[in-house]
């Protein structure tokens, strides 16, 4: 996935789920349910944190 990748969501009511669709012509399409996406939030925020953490130089590092 890259920041260019068309993402597109939609909420499905008559569902209680959301569909994220990722791409144009043929796209992935994710289904999460509501009591899922909380979870979905906090996993996608904690990767974020882990590149963030894997990318700072450590003491004692010399760049």
């Amino acid at each position: 996935m890259t920041a260019d990748l068309p993402i597109r969501v939609k909420a499905l009511p008559f569902a209680d789920r959301v569909e994220i669709r990722l791409g144009k012509a043929f796209p992935a399409v994710l289904l999460v349910d509501r009591d899922a996406l909380s979870r979905l939030g906090a996993a996608i925020s904690e990767g974020a944190a882990e590149l963030g953490a894997a990318n700072k130089p450590r003491a004692g590092d010399v760049s």
